[in-house]
């Protein structure tokens, strides 16, 4: 007889993976009677970002295992939302799921995101909000700065502690194959779309093993990312403070003609000094924000592809 299914929507799972040899066969054993569970026409699509470990030959031992995986390797490493963007252009089902492959993410958590999208008519996405999150200091800090940031000074606006873990209807990710941007992140233009998405409170585990490759500098590329693919706030921010230096520049000139009238002027070397060291330093600074800008120009004229495959199995 066979067996009545939790729902009737086909289910896509996007894992990205990058030096995870450890992780993968734990990830595939908690998620298979999880999919299977709640639907029998089910996909877990695996994305090697590059790995230098034995992450592939884990991925083909579980596609052998079960045929509804399928195995991806890009041809280098591109990055984890490059990674995310290669699997979600593969997906082919209802309900997209994506989720980190740390097991932070808890598989067991699927079917309450399903159940959140689909009680709330409106809404095209469902995204963990972490109540408890077993990180360090620092990438708790980073991730509240990166937050706040954002919801600031550019056009993403989102709740506190998303997280990646998130169930999608088709129509997203459909929405998001007619970006052609390569510099922006695959996870801000999903909320660059605009989609309704609602916000399901979830923990977070501590990672199954190994540790994360996430440092302080792949966090704040992924800031800076997000800032000057959807802001003008810095370039802006020059250009406010150069209009002030200069209106105080008038000013300090009619104090000087003042004091030469009335004689009254002191050699003032010390202080020329470290104002040409200021006014220096604001040039440069504003080159380096033009540039940033002008790179990405560069980057996005150039249409190379923000990913390249090298095998499906």
């Amino acid at each position: 007889m066979k067996k009545d299914m939790k729902y009737q929507q086909s289910i896509s799972v996007v894992v990205p993976i990058y030096n995870d040899e450890e992780v993968i066969a734990e990830l595939h054993r908690r998620l298979r009677p999880v999919l299977e569970e709640i639907t029998a026409d089910y996909e877990l699509i695996l994305v090697d970002d590059g790995s230098r470990d034995h992450s592939w030959q884990k991925m083909l031992e579980v596609r052998r295992e079960n045929e509804h995986v399928r195995a991806v390797r890009l041809s280098r490493n591109f990055g984890q939302q490059s990674a995310i963007a290669a699997g979600l252009s593969l997906t082919s089902k209802e309900l997209i799921v994506l989720m980190d492959s740390d097991l932070q993410d808890r598989p067991e958590d699927i079917p309450v995101l399903i159940d959140a999208l689909l009680a709330d008519k409106q809404a095209t996405m469902a995204i963990a909000q972490w109540e408890e999150r077993k990180d360090s200091r620092m990438k708790l800090a980073v991730s509240h700065l990166f937050q706040r940031v954002s919801n600031s000074i550019t056009e993403i606006h989102t709740m506190p502690r998303l997280g990646i873990f998130r169930v999608m209807k088709k129509s997203v990710v459909d929405e998001l194959k007619k970006f052609p941007e390569k510099t922006a992140t695959t996870v801000s233009l999903l909320y660059y779309i605009g989609s309704k998405y609602v916000a399901v409170p979830l923990k977070r585990d501590a990672r199954f093993a190994g540790k994360s490759g996430y440092n302080l500098r792949k966090m704040l590329a992924l800031t800076f990312a997000r800032i000057f693919s959807f802001s003008m706030f810095p370039i802006r921010i020059v250009t406010y403070l150069g209009a002030l230096l200069c209106v105080g520049s008038m000013i300090a000139a009619l104090a000087l003609v003042i004091y030469k009238l009335v004689g009254n002027v002191v050699a003032g070397w010390t202080s020329m000094m470290v104002l040409m060291l200021f006014l220096f330093g604001l040039n440069f600074a504003f080159l380096g924000v033009l540039g940033e800008y002008v790179g990405r120009i560069f980057l996005e004229t150039k249409q190379r592809p923000k990913f390249m495959i090298g095998e499906i199995v």
